[in-house]
């Protein structure tokens, strides 16, 4: 399957590499505006170029990684070659609507909006995918597609925000929990490396422990918040400190 991917930018550039590495039955190539940028893409075996054009005609997925506010301008003048192809958008916040309105009358094979999150580019992501036209075949290749690059999860339009805010906008929210636990424990006696170390493999763990478990988190918590130790003494002073709250309305702010 030959995928070609339109702008190498953070998304787009996590996206190639991905998809390159995870996923075989996969040829990828990747453009960008200027050649430094295609420099690295280059150098681990992925066919790219400098023409948007080129790359959409040999493509079976054309996938968009540029931003939502360039979408139209790079998108319109690549629709007429795009015919019978599946386009992919990575673009957060265009409507449904206006995707059908801007491909209509191409005749796509089929138009979804993804989004997935830079974990990506290591094969851990976590990617929700919504269906704008297609058909259950061309549903199965993008859900096949995204599925080799982490977890992936086909939702209505209206629950797009949300999983973005959890799953996108989550990387950097989890790593700023994870900066607060380094900080922390530089504090408590811990060399910097130790402590980062130490972070970034304790929440690995607890998100693989409750995940091989399908268990809540809470159920999790329970086995260690042993009676009048640390750990309850901690979440309670954390809580009071307005932790629970704090991630809320920070996921709150899409609405």
């Amino acid at each position: 399957m030959d995928i070609s991917i339109i702008g190498a930018g953070n998304m787009g550039g996590a996206t190639a590499l991905g998809l390159s590495r995870f996923c075989p039955e996969a040829r990828i190539t990747v453009t960008a505006r200027h050649r430094e940028t295609l420099e690295k893409f280059s150098s681990s075996g992925i066919a790219s170029t400098l023409d948007n054009a080129e790359a959409v005609k040999g493509a079976d997925v054309v996938i968009m990684g540029v931003k939502p506010w360039l979408l139209k301008e790079v998108l319109t003048p690549l629709l007429p070659l795009m015919k019978e192809k599946i386009l992919v958008s990575l673009a957060a916040g265009i409507p449904a609507s206006t995707l059908k309105e801007w491909t209509d009358g191409f005749n796509l094979a089929g138009v979804y909006t993804v989004i997935p999150n830079l974990a990506i580019e290591i094969g851990e992501s976590m990617t929700f995918i919504n269906e704008v036209s297609g058909n259950s075949g061309t549903l199965r290749t993008v859900n096949g597609l995204f599925s080799s690059v982490g977890k992936s999860m086909v939702v209505d339009e209206k629950q797009l925000g949300a999983g973005m805010m959890v799953a996108s906008c989550g990387t950097a929210f989890a790593l700023r929990y994870v900066r607060a636990t380094m900080e922390g424990g530089i504090e408590l006696g811990l060399y910097p490396r130790q402590a980062l170390q130490a972070a970034l493999q304790t929440v690995k763990g607890a998100a693989a422990l409750a995940d091989a478990h399908g268990t809540h988190p809470e159920q999790e918590i329970d086995r260690v918040t042993t009676p009048g130790g640390i750990t309850i003494r901690g979440l309670n002073a954390m809580e009071e400190a307005g932790f629970s709250n704090a991630v809320i309305q920070g996921l709150r702010i899409w609405k």
